[in-house]
């Protein structure tokens, strides 16, 4: 436990759970895509943060950060990226199909059944990396489609992919960016927009509930892991960690949401959290209870 705590306090904006919890203020999320982005934005809606996409059973599930919308349609899915991982097998870095990935999934959640295709709003996906995946030193590197043929020639989807570089050196960005890359890089607070932050997670820091509640993520992460090393003993270790860890997962949710439910103190968007299952899932479990 003394170890969780500590774990707790020594938490920074590199954090998932951290970087979630103050990107779910509207006023510090409104200003970083406005600085980014160089736009004027009157509100947010947060369509759920950390939201679980999981459009068919066999398909792989995942989990984004931040996704919300502005008042002109367009839609936001903010990531945090600390490791520039790579595919153990094929030895290949996985950001660029894991961008591909993101951007299906989350135009298959925007477009309700039988709707036009036209109806699609613009996206951004943007990856907050702490790290150079180019190498080029750029701060902000901005993908689009375009013909091979004529570089000019822009296919109009209005999706767009944006892989930031928190150790960049080379490009146009505002003082406010500028200087979040160095809290993040450094935890250094040097305008009031980082102040901003600062703050925000030492408030954070002070909350009961959100200690409580990442105790309660970090509890159900360690069953998750014990359970895939357990079961990987039988088939073997490689394969069973990734097996047993989705199958420990899906048990372990179903089991805190259902004794979160028997307590009948938690509202279903805290069980949503606390749990990891999706808002239609616990729906489902408070009426079969």
């Amino acid at each position: 436990m003394q170890d969780l705590v500590k774990k707790f306090e020594n938490l920074t904006i590199q954090s998932d759970f951290i970087f979630k919890k103050v990107m779910s203020r509207k006023r510090i999320c409104i200003h970083l895509l406005e600085e980014l982005l160089q736009i004027k934005i009157a509100d947010i809606n947060y369509l759920e943060a950390e939201k679980s996409l999981e459009p068919d059973y066999t398909s792989r599930g995942i989990r984004l950060d931040i996704i919300v919308e502005d008042d002109n349609n367009t839609h936001y899915n903010l990531e945090m990226q600390v490791k520039n991982n790579k595919n153990p097998h094929t030895k290949a870095f996985v950001l660029p199909k894991r961008s591909r990935y993101y951007q299906a999934l989350l135009d298959i959640d925007l477009l309700q059944k039988g709707q036009p295709y036209d109806l699609l709003p613009p996206t951004f996906i943007i990856f907050i990396c702490v790290f150079d995946f180019f190498e080029l030193g750029n701060y902000v590197y901005t993908f689009k489609k375009c013909c091979l043929e004529n570089r000019e020639l822009e296919l109009p989807d209005e999706a767009t992919t944006m892989i930031l570089n928190t150790k960049g050196t080379y490009g146009d960005i505002s003082k406010d960016i500028k200087s979040f890359y160095d809290y993040v890089n450094n935890h250094i607070v040097t305008t009031d927009f980082t102040k901003q932050i600062d703050d925000e997670i030492s408030y954070l820091k002070l909350d009961t509930k959100v200690r409580r509640e990442f105790m309660l993520m970090e509890a159900r992460l360690l069953d998750e892991r014990r359970e895939g090393i357990a079961e990987g003993k039988e088939i073997g270790l490689a394969e069973g960690k990734a097996i047993g860890l989705v199958k420990g997962e899906a048990e372990h949710k179903l089991k805190v949401a259902k004794l979160m439910l028997a307590k009948g103190c938690y509202s279903l968007q805290e069980i949503t959290e606390l749990s990891g299952l999706s808002l239609a899932d616990v729906e489902k479990l408070k009426e079969e209870a």
